[in-house]
């Protein structure tokens, strides 16, 4: 069956079709159907049947012959630390683990903050609350104390699992006062925290609250996985919200399961056995499924990675654990390879690594140019495969099955959509545009399984937030067209298509112009207010380590390629060269805090922003071309 067979199998008979790739699961109860639909627009998957998580990523490969095979991989090069775990020593710490959190009450159903670095730790956690059914949520280790409180307040959780420290580049990141100041913030107290101390920075630990983590383990009896409903939390991921509420996304145990089991092979093509590395972080999406459970359930070996792409200690780190661990699949955001791109433009790094263990690079997180995908492709000599996904979907609703069959790529698009995802292109009355024509993407009902059923204790807001705007679809936030080959194009936010004189136009599409300037290594495009025209764009320029021209030569040259290409109803006048742009720690750019600064409005420092200076950086490069206007 080829693909497009598979894909329109998955939307005519979504029940046959995922009841089918559930048999890649292990059950304790089987499913007698896959989806449940009586609470349309809520759908449920698996509802009926019964399993555990933790049992089948871990436990089922140590009694099926991979017990002595290596699960996890740690490579630190802040903290120059590298270590091995087997499927067995992980099930076994994570038993214990468990065992500690059961002793002191903690079962199916309760609720566990994690907040922690990439450790393997981490992962520990995670996989320990599953094993008892808990419903964990992990928040990015270094979240501030308030942001922090938010989510204790809304999860309220039994308990609080912590590392005494994070270690970025140069400098130790506090945690334990972090979580002290968040716990005295919130409304909700949890009964225990265990905190893991980390020997670059060893926390103060409060009377009758805290617990060591080695010290709370200690004659503990091993925890059996408890098995839960299909449709049992498996855990809540905090995604921000527009109102400063964040909405916790629930991730259903079984769809999720069921889900991850067919992208690992499938999708990105990594056999039982093999090194798939994500370089994300356990506190982001990417994270909990393609660091922890896609494969860990698929019997692979994950690569849990402590640093940068640049910077620990140089541009080769990437290409270093490729080499070191025979990495087959490697996924990244595309603000990785830009950071890569912009230190060593020439690509002189990768030629001092082997890297022909890899089949392929997969980017997704931010919209991959063209201009770094020709690079990686040029540099790495495999494909580059941009997919496109959300916190709230769990895994992919576009790209390109490797290992099912490989399409063709095309550079700029994310390819098509996966099983069980009707993707369409709607206008503003909610009507289909015809191919090649830029529109609000959403996708019909039901969503597939592993996608968000709900937010957490928030039903209301989950229907406005994601139904309302188009009945009958998900609304994906997201603009852009599908071509004449049912391939999708991302153009930019909803948000970030800005109206000039009247015409629609994407930013994306700019920024793809931009970046293909020679000496351009990165760059964002945002609309500004303007009075005749109503928005007008205004870019951003990172330039590539050396070059020595001067910026305003670069800034005409970048003017005069936008006109070229795009022509001149984008009215692309204004560009200003600056060292970085505002980002969220897992890599995207924070383009509506860059419009506010330079429409002159009162700037609220984003919660995930990874350096605040950045702003006043970006504020200072407006001034210098007057923004904003007032």
């Amino acid at each position: 069956m080829r693909y497009a067979d598979l894909h329109r199998r998955s939307i005519e008979d979504p029940d046959g079709f995922w009841l089918e790739q559930a048999q890649a699961i292990d059950w304790v109860q089987p499913p007698t159907r896959a989806l449940f639909d009586q609470r349309a627009p809520i759908y449920e998957w698996f509802r009926d049947a019964r399993l555990n998580a933790c049992w089948n990523a871990l436990d089922r490969h140590v009694e099926g012959g991979r017990a002595d095979q290596t699960a996890l991989i740690y490579d630190s090069p802040v903290t120059d630390a590298k270590q091995t775990y087997t499927y067995r020593e992980l099930r076994d710490r994570v038993a214990s683990l468990a065992g500690a959190l059961k002793a002191r009450g903690v079962q199916k159903g309760d609720r566990v903050v994690i907040y922690m670095p990439m450790i393997p730790q981490a992962l520990e956690a995670m996989l320990a609350c599953a094993r008892l059914g808990a419903i964990h949520s992990v928040v990015f280790g270094g979240f501030a104390a308030r942001e922090l409180a938010t989510r204790i307040d809304d999860a309220k959780p039994r308990a609080i699992i912590a590392a005494s420290c994070g270690i970025e580049p140069g400098r130790v990141v506090h945690y334990k006062p972090l979580l002290d100041g968040a716990i005295e913030m919130a409304t909700h107290k949890p009964e225990f925290c265990v905190i893991f101390q980390r020997e670059q920075e060893v926390a103060q630990l409060i009377e009758g609250r805290d617990l060591d983590w080695h010290e709370c383990q200690v004659g503990v009896e091993p925890a059996d996985c408890v098995p839960v409903d299909g449709d049992h939390p498996l855990y809540i991921l905090y995604t921000s919200g527009t109102t400063g509420q964040p909405k916790g996304v629930i991730r259903a145990t079984a769809g999720y399961l069921v889900a991850l089991a067919w992208t690992m092979k499938n999708h990105y093509n990594v056999n039982p056995g093999e090194v798939f590395w994500t370089a994300s972080d356990v506190g982001w999406v990417v994270g909990h499924s393609y660091i922890v459970y896609a494969p860990l359930l698929h019997g692979a070996t994950t690569v849990v990675f402590e640093g940068k792409p640049v910077g620990t200690p140089d541009a080769g780190t990437f290409w270093r654990i490729i080499q070191e661990y025979g990495v087959v699949s490697f996924f990244t955001a595309p603000t990785a390879f830009r950071a890569i791109k912009r230190e060593d433009p020439a690509g002189e790094m990768v030629a001092q690594y082997d890297t022909s263990s890899l089949r392929a690079l997969y980017l997704a997180g931010e919209r991959a140019d063209p201009d770094t995908v020709i690079w990686a492709q040029e540099k790495l000599q495999v494909p580059v495969v941009d997919h496109w996904w959300q916190t709230e979907t769990g895994w992919p609703i576009c790209g390109n099955p490797q290992g099912y069959e490989a399409l063709p790529v095309k550079i700029g698009s994310p390819s098509v959509p996966m099983p069980g995802y009707d993707v369409r292109v709607l206008d503003e009355g909610g009507h289909p545009v015809a191919p090649g024509e830029l529109g609000a993407i959403a996708i019909r009902l039901p969503l597939p399984p592993g996608t968000l059923p709900n937010l957490w204790q928030a039903e209301e807001r989950f229907v406005k937030s994601y139904l309302a705007a188009f009945p009958g679809y998900y609304e994906t936030g997201d603009a852009g067209y599908i071509d004449e080959d049912g391939y999708l194009y991302i153009m930019a936010r909803t948000d970030d298509v800005i109206n000039v004189a009247g015409h629609r136009l994407s930013t994306g599409g700019m920024e793809e112009v931009l970046a293909s300037h020679p000496d351009v290594g990165e760059c964002a495009v945002i609309g500004v207010a303007d009075a005749l025209k109503g928005q007008l764009p205004l870019g951003f320029l990172c330039l590539n380590k050396g070059v020595a021209r001067d910026h305003g030569e670069v800034v005409r040259e970048a003017v005069a390629l936008v006109r070229e290409k795009i022509g001149p109803v984008a009215a692309f006048r204004l560009a200003v060269v600056v060292d970085r742009l505002p980002k969220t720690r897992s890599g995207k750019i924070l383009r509506a805090t860059m419009v506010k600064i330079a429409d002159g409005e009162d700037v609220t420092v984003p919660a995930t922003i990874d350096d605040p200076a950045i702003l006043d950086e970006i504020a200072q490069a407006l001034r210098s071309i007057g923004y904003p206007s007032a």
